[in-house]
């Protein structure tokens, strides 16, 4: 086994403890304040509302290029949607750490 073999094996076990940190801790401590846990189902839950419309209003269609990928329609329509939802949730960041930035100044 190669060095490199050893560090990517490494990596991948530093990843897996990482995402797993990430995943339960937050959980352990909402548990000891169920509002906070509320908000944040409150926030997927929106996150999700926005993906379905974007979902819903992007194209299904399939070029020759998609093709060579075997894209489906359907994957085409669900790809579309999550890169309408990142755009809009960029926007939305942006228009409103300007908005905050500018209260701060009127203040």
């Amino acid at each position: 086994m190669e060095i490199v073999d050893i560090m990517l094996y490494g990596a991948y076990l530093l990843v897996i403890v990482a995402a797993l940190g990430a995943i339960v801790l937050p959980l352990i401590s909402a548990l000891s304040n169920p509002k906070s846990l509320l908000k944040s189902a409150l926030g997927v839950l929106v996150i999700g509302v926005v993906y379905l419309i974007s979902w819903g209003i992007s194209g299904d269609e399939v070029t020759a290029k998609y093709i060579k990928f075997d894209i489906t329609s359907t994957s085409s329509q669900v790809i579309g949607g999550v890169l309408i939802t990142t755009y809009l949730l960029m926007g939305i960041a942006v228009v409103s750490i300007v908005y905050s930035e500018i209260a701060k100044i009127i203040r």
